[in-house]
């Protein structure tokens, strides 16, 4: 049985277009794997998908959820308030999935600057958020610290009931 949800914001139509076999991918605030496991089902078993998400009951939900599925390629990332833990991953990333995520984080700022430095040059990422939760100006400073932080907007995707952005890393000087 589809979700409603899966109806409304279905996840392989929202990350599909951005995501490509053999790619490192990010999924922030993953949960249980709504986007991560359809993500990792895109890059195969030549990429990967670093889910990170605050509450390591939602890690442990998305591991049971991910072993069904067959997905092998996720790595779990539990993150704290103030950081996401992404020292590793610094212009590893190819795409990042930032979805009804940066209105909770106490440091939206903070988190900008960590998702623009774990992407590639060139390397994408999708921030939607709640049009219901979000106004239109809250979202616009929300896009003004993903730019300030390093990053382009390059695409303006229609997701139902959202705001959304693609933004794309900026190449080194």
């Amino acid at each position: 049985m589809v979700s409603v949800r899966k109806l409304v914001n279905n996840p392989v139509s929202i990350v599909g277009p951005h995501l490509a076999s053999g790619m490192t991918a990010l999924d922030i605030g993953s949960g249980m794997g709504f986007f991560t496991i359809p993500m990792a089902q895109i890059v195969g078993a030549s990429g990967r998908v670093v889910a990170v998400d605050l509450q390591p009951e939602m890690l442990a939900g998305l591991d049971r959820n991910a072993r069904r599925a067959g997905c092998d390629n996720i790595t779990l990332q539990q993150c704290d308030a103030q950081s996401l833990g992404l020292g590793q991953w610094d212009d590893a990333i190819d795409f990042a999935l930032m979805f009804y995520m940066l209105h909770e984080v106490p440091d939206p700022r903070g988190t900008a600057e960590q998702v623009c430095a774990a992407l590639k040059p060139g390397g994408r990422a999708l921030l939607a958020e709640p049009i219901v939760h979000v106004s239109q100006a809250d979202f616009r400073r929300s896009v003004g610290l993903m730019t300030r932080a390093g990053l382009a907007v390059v695409d303006r995707p229609r997701i139902p009931i959202s705001r959304a952005v693609v933004l794309q890393k900026r190449a080194a000087a």
